[in-house]
């Protein structure tokens, strides 16, 4: 299930000031099994930041903080069960 997984963390501008630097720190120091966390350039979200996305499960995640990092690693990535308040209302309406 965790195969082949990537966890893209926004390094841009808007995202870098609302603290992606951390969170990608900390998707780093995380153990996330099978997956390889990247630092991206702008996904065209940043006014959510810091946004994160999960490929290939395509699940959005915005305004995310270093703290979430925990919840979306044991939750989503290990349990398969997407973080239903930090999903991003405009990929995800239904959350």
């Amino acid at each position: 299930m965790d195969s082949g997984r990537q966890i893209l963390v926004c390094q841009y501008t808007n995202c870098l000031a609302n603290g992606s630097a951390a969170v990608l720190a900390a998707f780093q120091a995380a153990s996330v099994p099978g997956a390889m966390v990247i630092g991206c350039g702008c996904q065209g979200q940043c006014n959510m930041g810091a946004t994160v996305r999960v490929l290939p499960d395509d699940t959005w995640y915005c305004r995310v903080k270093p703290e979430d990092v925990r919840a979306i690693v044991e939750q989503h990535l290990k349990q398969g069960k997407p973080v239903a308040a930090l999903l991003h209302p405009r990929f995800h309406p239904q959350f």
